[in-house]
Protein backbone atom coordinates (compact mmCIF):
# COMPACT_ATOMS: atom_id res chain seq x y z
CA UNK A 1 0.00 0.00 0.00
CA UNK A 2 1.17 3.80 -0.75
CA UNK A 3 0.34 6.33 0.49
CA UNK A 4 -3.07 8.04 -0.74
CA UNK A 5 -4.79 11.64 -1.07
CA UNK A 6 -7.79 12.87 -2.18
CA UNK A 7 -9.58 16.45 -1.91
CA UNK A 8 -12.57 18.23 -2.67
CA UNK A 9 -13.09 21.35 -0.22
CA UNK A 10 -14.96 20.21 3.08
CA UNK A 11 -13.78 16.47 2.62
CA UNK A 12 -10.23 15.17 2.48
CA UNK A 13 -9.12 11.51 2.16
CA UNK A 14 -5.78 10.59 3.46
CA UNK A 15 -4.18 6.56 3.15
CA UNK A 16 -1.40 5.72 4.57
CA UNK A 17 0.56 2.65 5.41
CA UNK A 18 1.75 4.02 8.64
CA UNK A 19 -2.11 3.98 9.49
CA UNK A 20 -2.63 0.25 8.56
CA UNK A 21 -3.83 -1.77 11.48
CA UNK A 22 -3.00 1.27 13.87
CA UNK A 23 -5.40 2.14 15.98
CA UNK A 24 -2.68 4.39 18.66
CA UNK A 25 -1.82 5.88 15.59
CA UNK A 26 -5.26 6.70 14.46
CA UNK A 27 -5.98 8.36 17.64
CA UNK A 28 -3.00 10.46 17.89
CA UNK A 29 -3.66 11.68 14.57
CA UNK A 30 -7.52 12.47 15.53
CA UNK A 31 -6.19 14.57 18.96
CA UNK A 32 -3.95 16.58 17.20
CA UNK A 33 -6.37 17.30 14.34
CA UNK A 34 -8.98 18.13 16.75
CA UNK A 35 -6.40 21.25 17.19
CA UNK A 36 -7.39 22.67 14.09
CA UNK A 37 -10.33 25.05 13.88
CA UNK A 38 -13.41 23.92 11.46
CA UNK A 39 -12.77 20.37 11.49
CA UNK A 40 -15.81 18.78 11.94
CA UNK A 41 -15.26 14.79 12.04
CA UNK A 42 -12.77 12.42 11.62
CA UNK A 43 -12.96 9.19 11.12
CA UNK A 44 -10.58 6.05 10.56
CA UNK A 45 -10.65 2.90 8.91
CA UNK A 46 -7.75 0.57 10.39
CA UNK A 47 -8.07 -2.22 7.41
CA UNK A 48 -7.19 0.29 4.76
CA UNK A 49 -5.16 2.74 7.04
CA UNK A 50 -7.80 5.61 5.71
CA UNK A 51 -8.72 8.91 7.51
CA UNK A 52 -11.68 10.68 5.99
CA UNK A 53 -11.23 14.22 7.14
CA UNK A 54 -15.04 16.91 6.91
CA UNK A 55 -13.78 19.87 7.44
CA UNK A 56 -15.05 23.02 7.02
CA UNK A 57 -13.39 24.76 3.60
CA UNK A 58 -13.37 28.17 4.68
CA UNK A 59 -12.12 27.77 8.28
CA UNK A 60 -9.83 24.93 7.59
CA UNK A 61 -7.08 24.78 4.26
CA UNK A 62 -6.14 21.02 3.43
CA UNK A 63 -3.11 22.31 3.11
CA UNK A 64 -3.07 22.77 6.59
CA UNK A 65 -3.79 18.97 7.42
CA UNK A 66 -2.03 17.48 5.12
CA UNK A 67 0.94 19.52 6.62
CA UNK A 68 -0.01 18.35 10.09
CA UNK A 69 -0.26 14.57 9.00
CA UNK A 70 3.85 15.29 7.42
CA UNK A 71 4.64 16.85 10.47
CA UNK A 72 3.63 14.06 13.09
CA UNK A 73 5.19 11.53 10.83
CA UNK A 74 2.55 9.64 9.20
CA UNK A 75 1.87 10.73 5.73
CA UNK A 76 4.28 11.33 2.57
CA UNK A 77 3.12 13.63 0.24
CA UNK A 78 5.96 13.18 -2.17
CA UNK A 79 4.99 9.65 -2.55
CA UNK A 80 1.01 10.14 -2.22
CA UNK A 81 -1.07 9.14 -5.34
CA UNK A 82 -3.79 11.59 -5.76
CA UNK A 83 -6.96 10.49 -7.39
CA UNK A 84 -6.32 11.48 -10.73
CA UNK A 85 -2.88 9.76 -10.34
CA UNK A 86 -4.53 6.64 -9.24
CA UNK A 87 -7.53 6.57 -12.38
CA UNK A 88 -4.63 6.69 -14.42
CA UNK A 89 -2.52 3.84 -13.25
CA UNK A 90 -5.46 1.76 -13.31
CA UNK A 91 -6.50 2.26 -17.02
CA UNK A 92 -3.09 1.86 -17.27
CA UNK A 93 -2.69 -1.15 -15.96
CA UNK A 94 -6.14 -2.73 -17.75
CA UNK A 95 -5.15 -1.53 -20.97
CA UNK A 96 -2.11 -3.94 -20.88
CA UNK A 97 -4.31 -6.45 -19.13
CA UNK A 98 -6.70 -6.32 -22.24
CA UNK A 99 -3.69 -6.06 -24.39
CA UNK A 100 -2.08 -9.31 -23.74
CA UNK A 101 -5.42 -10.91 -23.58
CA UNK A 102 -6.61 -9.89 -26.76
CA UNK A 103 -2.88 -10.70 -28.28
CA UNK A 104 -3.42 -14.20 -27.27
CA UNK A 105 -6.56 -15.02 -28.50
CA UNK A 106 -5.18 -13.71 -31.69
CA UNK A 107 -2.57 -15.75 -31.53
CA UNK A 108 -4.68 -18.55 -30.01
CA UNK A 109 -6.79 -18.14 -33.52
CA UNK A 110 -3.90 -17.94 -35.82
CA UNK A 111 -2.08 -21.18 -34.75
CA UNK A 112 -5.54 -23.52 -34.31
CA UNK A 113 -5.00 -24.69 -37.74
CA UNK A 114 -1.21 -25.40 -37.52
CA UNK A 115 -2.12 -27.50 -34.10
CA UNK A 116 -4.36 -29.16 -35.46
CA UNK A 117 -2.22 -30.13 -38.69
CA UNK A 118 0.54 -30.80 -36.55
CA UNK A 119 -1.64 -33.50 -34.09
CA UNK A 120 -2.60 -35.13 -37.42
CA UNK A 121 0.91 -35.98 -39.03
CA UNK A 122 1.43 -37.17 -35.23
CA UNK A 123 -1.18 -39.41 -35.85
Amino acid sequence: MSYYMHNVPGRLRVKSPLLKRNSAAADELKKALSTIQGIAAVDFNPITGSLLINYNHRTAKHEDIVGLLERKGYFDRTKATTNEGYIHAVAEKTGRIVGKAALGMAMEKALEGSALSLISLLI
